[in-house]
């Protein structure tokens, strides 16, 4: 499990370990705006809030993850991307651990400081049509006003305008604060990382925590 405010690049990372250990990685974020894009009736339940940079409530997060944790992609192995964000969650997410016979083998909780978290959000471009993510502080192609690999229109979402980021670490400080706590207390190995330095320098630092090989 992988835990961290908004633009600590814990889905990159995430996504690096999913491919090495060849597991699926399940980001309740990717999740809810899928359903926003869908307008499935959980999604515009979820749109109120994402657009106003409030947490979205358990019932609807817990059910999406209740579906990933029963698929068959998920027999073997799964890393969560940001989930938990509370310890209500987190008790919700142990009944669904135990539904399934399931143990978590690590939780990784990857830090940066906030200045630098809101430069990272506020430079992101997604595209209208694929969904593709783009970086104005890493990649020259966000710059323009099109995708490169289909042409669609690239756009700041509205959750990731520099005035909703701020309220949004805001949230995730208060709320959860006392989830890494618990988490702390736990028996379950809890790590902290900080996801300052490259892509490359983060992943290594990563693989010392958990790994698969």
């Amino acid at each position: 499990m992988t835990l961290g405010p908004p633009g600590v690049g814990k889905g990159t990372q995430g996504d690096r370990l999913a491919e090495r250990c060849g597991i699926p990685k399940y980001a309740t974020g990717d999740m809810l705006r899928e359903a926003v894009r869908n307008d499935t009736p959980l999604g515009r339940q979820a749109r109120r809030y994402m657009d106003g940079g409030e947490l979205v409530p358990d019932g609807v997060v817990l059910g999406l993850v209740r579906d990933a944790l029963s698929s068959p992609s998920a027999k073997h192995g799964f890393i969560l991307d940001g989930f938990p964000r509370t310890v209500v969650q987190a008790d919700g997410l142990q009944a669904l651990l135990a539904e399934n016979g399931i143990e978590l083998d690590a939780v990784v909780h990857f830090d940066a400081p906030e200045e630098e978290l809101i430069r990272r959000v506020a430079g992101r471009r997604v595209c209208t049509a694929c969904g593709a993510v783009y970086n104005v502080n890493l990649d020259a192609s966000a710059a323009g006003e099109l995708c490169e690999r289909c042409g669609g229109r690239l756009e700041t979402r509205q959750d990731d305008k520099a005035e909703t980021v701020r309220n949004r670490l805001r949230v995730y400080r208060e709320s959860t604060a006392p989830l890494l706590q618990w988490y702390a207390k736990s028996p379950i190995p809890f790590h902290e990382l900080e996801a300052v330095g490259s892509v490359d320098e983060i992943f290594s630092r990563l693989l010392t925590l958990v790994d698969c090989s």
